[in-house]
């Protein structure tokens, strides 16, 4: 072995001495990728560990499906409410699988300006691409616009255990300073006798309720 192979691997055995096989895999995938090691340089068992990892990902993109990109965008929190994916939330329009193996990711933010969108779009590529889906497209929409009906009955019972008042649907919340607000069930202890503190909560999409029989205050995320 020549003295600069010895250096390669020397460089490989230090960066993923305590990363998992799958890890190394990719670690040394992408080493290769960007030409800064050679293949011919590599130990036999670590060669193994790269043809393999290569051959599992040929065959994940031969085999993907829409239903796999679906499942594994249940992996995707929101930043906001870590307990919601962005399944929960609706904001997952459609996947497409494009001819040229393009794999595509259409989203539609909650109101334009939300500023989680950005971190949302990252996380969705870190976990495809760490699931083999390469490449990949995220695409945002504005319209039609994101209304709170396309929130799964899951996520909103995800919200009223983390202790967020769910959006109560047919209410007009946007239209609150010319009539009544709603009156959304509290969270911490079931009551209705529930009032209107703030118009804006923690974030822009919720306001801010206290509940008049346990005096606790609570997010309510606001019907759109």
């Amino acid at each position: 072995m020549r003295p600069e192979e010895r250096d390669e691997n020397r460089l490989i055995s230090n960066k993923s001495r305590n990363l998992p096989a799958e890890a190394q895999s990719r670690l040394v995938f992408s080493l290769i990728s960007e030409s800064k090691i050679s293949i011919s340089g590599l130990t036999p068992s670590t060669s193994s560990y790269i043809i393999g990892y290569i051959c599992s990902k040929t065959k994940t993109m031969a085999t993907l499906t829409k239903q796999d990109v679906w499942d594994l965008l249940q992996q995707v929190a929101d930043p906001e409410i870590p307990v919601l994916t962005v399944i929960d939330l609706g904001i997952i329009r459609d996947v497409k699988i494009h001819d040229d193996g393009l794999t595509e990711v259409i989203i539609t933010p909650t109101y334009s300006g939300c500023p989680a969108m950005n971190m949302i779009e990252v996380n969705i590529r870190s976990v495809l691409q760490e699931n083999g889906i390469d490449p990949l497209k995220v695409t945002t929409v504005l319209s039609p616009a994101w209304t709170t009906s396309w929130m799964s009955e899951e996520g909103k019972r995800k919200l009223k255990e983390y202790g967020i008042a769910p959006p109560v649907e047919g209410t007009a919340d946007k239209g609150a300073l010319f009539g009544e607000s709603p009156k959304p069930e509290c969270p911490h202890c079931g009551s209705q006798h529930t009032e209107l503190i703030a118009q804006f909560g923690s974030t822009a999409c919720k306001a801010m309720y206290k509940c008049l029989d346990c005096k606790e205050p609570f997010d309510y995320f606001k019907c759109h």
